[in-house]
């Protein structure tokens, strides 16, 4: 018998920790889940036995000292974890894995096939240890969703419990679809997000870097030539406001980006609390423009994956609980949180929905319809659809409402630094002209 340390989630999704005793890793696994809990680490505890004790009226050899082996405890223990647990695998390499074992369970393949097909190819080394892995746990005896569980990492409770359903169901090639095309619209939203954020970013480093280089460089040499030429004379309030500016960045330039880096720091600090976090998480909902592609964005994950579960055939509650867990934003998780409480009472989903506050009135209305016709997991669906149309509408309006905005400011710095060092220019000139008249 071998024992084995693992890290489990019991049905609350609290974490908890513990020493089991197994033949094997499937075992171990089995026995996990005998008690109602969902490994998500397991690793087997290599530990080396003590020395025998030295007899009573002998003293020991005289020679180099061994080193005394240290007791370990139970944070202590050494693990032996996978490899791929030291890396990730990118969303697109588990996305094409999905797709194609889906495509190969569907054919008629058995799943230590179609294992088999997919480690022939050209796979990112943690795929690859992870496929090992699984093909060792099938073949010990667990399940396929079991075997995941080992590679939390890689494979999240929403992956892991729709497998789960998939098999009990008889219907893993289907729930592997939906996976697929879950992950795929998700990264889809994502790399629109990004996407649109990538001209503005540049546009304003481009300022930010245009702005320093004249205050710190061009602004002192024309306040010399002012200077030289103008001996002192009064200079326009602009010219002037420009000038004491550069002044300051010249010489509290580090102070400022002290200053900023502080402020960074401390909003860091303060967002790893939770009451910091959920603060920030609710001031981000009420941002104009922003806080509605961000509220937007929620509602589309939250009904898409519910949508996905429930359809999997992943009990209600359950559901909910996984939803809570791979929600973002804080004051959304606590709305399901909510909901989640209310459904185990035995109430409806509609009315703390409505009370949340996050979700508009369109969405509640149509859960309350599905929930009504028993057609909640594809109308959730059709709420997710909808909404990631107007997820798109969003990151269209911000696009169009930060370019022109940038550009605008980008245009108002330059253009006041270049005002304001011509208006001397002219007073120059006109003393010049006087003076040869």
């Amino acid at each position: 018998m071998a024992t084995f340390q693992f890290i489990a989630k019991n049905s609350a999704g609290q974490e908890q920790r513990g020493t089991i005793e197994a033949g094997d890793r499937a075992g171990a696994i089995a026995a996990i889940r005998a008690q109602g809990l969902m490994p998500t680490a397991l690793g087997e505890v290599k530990g080396g036995g003590a020395p025998a004790p030295a007899k009573a009226g002998k003293k020991p050899a005289k020679g180099p000292a061994a080193p005394k082996p240290k007791k370990k405890g139970f944070g202590q223990m050494e693990i032996k974890l996978p490899a791929f647990l030291r890396g990730s695998v990118k969303t697109k390499d588990l996305t094409a894995f999905t797709r194609q074992l889906a495509t190969l369970v569907n054919a008629g393949l058995p799943l230590m096939r179609c294992i088999e097909v997919l480690k022939k190819q050209k796979l990112a080394p943690a795929m690859m240890d992870c496929l090992n892995g699984i093909s060792e746990g099938i073949a010990g005896g667990a399940t396929f969703s079991e075997s995941l569980t080992a590679y939390p990492k890689i494979f999240d409770n929403l992956y892991i419990n729709m497998v789960r359903a998939g098999e009990a169901g008889g219907v893993l090639e289907v729930v592997l679809s939906r996976l697929a095309e879950f992950a795929e619209k998700a990264q889809k939203i994502k790399n629109k997000v990004k996407g649109a954020m990538i001209y503005p970013s540049v546009v304003l480093v481009a300022a930010i870097g245009i702005t320093a280089f004249l205050l710190l460089t061009v602004i002192p040499k024309f306040k010399q030539v002012f200077d030289d030429i103008l001996g002192g004379q009064e200079l326009p309030g602009i010219t002037q406001f420009v000038m004491n500016l550069a002044d300051f960045v010249k010489n509290n330039g580090l102070v400022c980006l002290a200053i900023v880096a502080s402020l960074v720091v401390a909003k860091k600090l303060i967002g790893k609390t939770q009451k910091g976090a959920y603060l920030f998480d609710k001031i981000q909902l009420k941002v104009p423009v922003i806080g509605t592609l961000v509220s937007r964005t929620a509602i589309a994950q939250f009904t898409r994956t519910l949508g996905t579960l429930l359809s999997s055939g992943v009990p209600i509650l359950q559901s909910l609980v996984i939803v809570r867990d791979t929600t973002a934003n804080r004051v959304v998780r606590r709305a399901v949180q909510t909901v989640h409480d209310a459904v185990k009472e035995g109430e409806s989903m509609t009315d703390p929905l409505a009370s949340s506050g996050v979700f508009p009135p369109m969405v509640v209305s149509m859960v309350q319809v599905g929930e009504e016709t028993g057609a909640l997991p594809d109308m959730l669906t059709r709420i997710a659809n909808t909404y990631d149309d107007e997820v798109d509408n969003a990151v269209a309006g911000l696009t169009a409402a930060i370019e022109p905005a940038l550009i605008i400011f980008l245009a108002v710095v330059v253009g006041t630094i270049v005002i304001a060092m011509f208006l001397p220019m002219i007073k120059i000139i006109s003393t010049v002209s006087a003076a040869g008249g």
